[in-house]
C-alpha cells in the first residue's frame, strides 16, 4: 500500500479552499479526500469536518451506498451544540431527499419521516441559533413544503384485531 503524504499546516487554508470548491463542482469524493488530508493535519479543524459531512451527504442522493455510521461519528466531533443540532438536521434532510427520489415501495414513508426528523432537528438548533441566523428556519420551511408538495404522510400502523375468546 501506500504512505499518504501529510498535509502541512500552512497548506490547511488553501486545501479548505479547494475542498468547498469540490463540492461546489459535484464532486463530493474529491472534497471527502482533501478534508481527510487536512483532518489528519488538523483533526478539530471544525471547517473541514462540516465540509467533509456535506460531501458524504452529497453522495445520498447519487445512490452509492453511504452509511450514516461515517456521518453521525462526524457529528459528534462538531463542538456546539447548535451546529450539532444544524448538521444533524442537514443529514436527515439529505437521506430524505435521496429516499423520495428512489421512487421505490414505501420510500414515501421513509422520506416523510426523515423529514419530520429534520424538522425535530431544525427545531432544536432554532432555539439555540446564533442571533442573525435564520438558517434553520429556512431549512424546516424547505422540509414542509417538500412534505407539502409531495403529499407525503407518516405510514399508517398495522392494525391488527385479536379475536375475543
Amino acid at each position: 500500500m501506500f504512505n499518504l503524504k501529510p498535509l502541512s499546516q500552512e497548506g490547511v487554508p488553501a486545501a479548505l479552499e479547494k475542498a468547498e470548491r469540490y463540492r461546489l463542482l459535484n464532486e463530493p469524493a474529491e472534497a471527502e479526500s482533501i478534508c481527510s488530508d487536512i483532518l489528519a493535519t488538523d483533526a478539530d479543524n471544525q471547517r473541514a469536518i462540516i465540509t467533509l459531512l456535506l460531501a458524504l451527504t452529497d453522495r445520498f442522493s447519487k445512490g452509492y451506498g453511504v452509511s450514516d455510521t461515517q456521518a453521525k461519528e462526524l457529528l459528534t466531533r462538531l463542538k456546539g451544540d447548535y451546529e450539532r443540532a444544524y448538521y444533524s438536521g442537514i443529514v436527515a434532510e439529505r437521506r430524505a431527499k435521496a429516499k423520495l427520489a428512489q421512487g421505490t415501495p414505501g420510500c414515501a414513508f421513509q422520506a416523510y419521516n426523515g423529514f419530520r426528523e429534520a424538522m425535530e432537528w431544525y427545531e432544536k438548533a432554532e432555539s439555540i441559533h446564533p442571533p442573525g441566523n435564520d438558517d434553520p428556519l429556512l431549512r424546516w420551511n424547505t422540509c414542509a413544503r417538500v412534505i407539502m408538495q409531495n403529499r407525503l404522510v407518516a405510514q399508517e400502523e398495522d392494525r391488527v384485531e385479536l379475536p375475543l375468546e
